[in-house]
Parts: structure tokens; C-alpha cells; sequence
């Protein structure tokens, strides 16, 4: 894999630092990507996401969800299971993971919950008015006129 300069992008811009450190974390081959617990994103409607994660083995007090700093952050540590227990097979990955998801801007965490081994977390785009496309009148040449000579007859 080819590694990319972006210190280029860094003195051209102002503000796009979160995009370019996204970039170079993602083009980095050097750190591996864990791949437990395994993981779905889906887009639910045009402006809702769900994150599926399967815990099997954990319970709702093992597991944590957690927003800081624009990212989502789920965690779980299994309780010491009994050491009395001898297992033939040890399949089952029970291991405590922390998984992190960074969450673009307007992103909200909206609930979670945990059913049949799954945890699902839902997430809703939510765009601030002042950021929504809004409509802007067109005034008539006679109104604009009108305001122009009466602004004239009182100076």
C-alpha cells in the first residue's frame, strides 16, 4: 500500500483537520484493525443509522456506550468466570474489546439496546436550522422601486 503526504492539504486549508486526520489514520498500515466483536452499520432512513454489534456472552451491565469528543465508544469487560470449570472447547470469545466509531458532525446517539446477543445503537443525523437550505423570496421591481423613492422624499 502506497502511504500519502497530507501536509499539503494542511497548509491549503483551514478547518478540514478532522478529514485529514480521518485520511491518515485510515491509510495507515501500520495498525491493524481489531476485527472482534464482529459489526454492521446500516443506513435506516435517509437522515438514521443503526451500529449491530454482536456480544454474545455479555449481559447489559458488561457492556458501555459511551460519546466523548465526537466519537462512540463501546466497551465491555466480562466478569471472572469460575476457574473450577475445565473447558474441552473454549469457542466462545468472551474477551473485554473496545470498539471506537467516530461520528461525523450533527450525529446524535439516540438509544441502544441489547437483544439476542446483539447490541444495536441508533444514531440520527440532526442538522441545525441554520445549516438547512432555506428559501428566499423574490421581490417585485414595483416594491423595490417604492421603497427607493420614499427613502428618497425623506432624505
Amino acid at each position: 500500500m502506497r502511504s500519502y503526504d497530507f501536509a499539503p492539504l494542511y497548509r491549503a486549508t483551514v478547518g478540514f483537520d478532522q478529514i485529514a486526520d480521518m485520511m491518515d489514520r485510515v491509510l495507515t498500515k501500520d495498525v491493524t484493525q481489531p476485527t472482534y466483536p464482529p459489526y454492521n452499520i446500516e443506513k435506516t432512513a435517509d437522515d438514521a443509522y443503526r451500529i449491530s454489534i454482536a456480544v454474545a456472552g455479555f449481559s447489559e451491565s458488561d457492556l458501555t456506550v459511551e460519546v466523548k469528543d465526537g466519537s462512540l465508544i463501546v466497551a465491555a469487560t466480562k466478569a471472572d468466570e469460575d476457574e473450577d470449570r475445565t473447558y474441552l472447547h473454549r469457542g466462545i470469545a468472551t474477551r473485554a474489546f473496545q470498539r471506537r466509531f467516530h461520528l461525523a458532525d450533527h450525529i446524535r446517539v439516540v438509544g441502544a439496546s441489547h437483544v439476542d446477543g446483539m447490541l444495536h445503537i441508533d444514531l440520527q443525523r440532526e442538522i441545525p436550522e441554520a445549516l438547512k437550505p432555506r428559501r428566499i423570496e423574490i421581490a417585485k421591481a414595483d416594491a423595490i422601486e417604492k421603497d427607493v423613492v420614499d427613502a428618497k422624499a425623506v432624505n
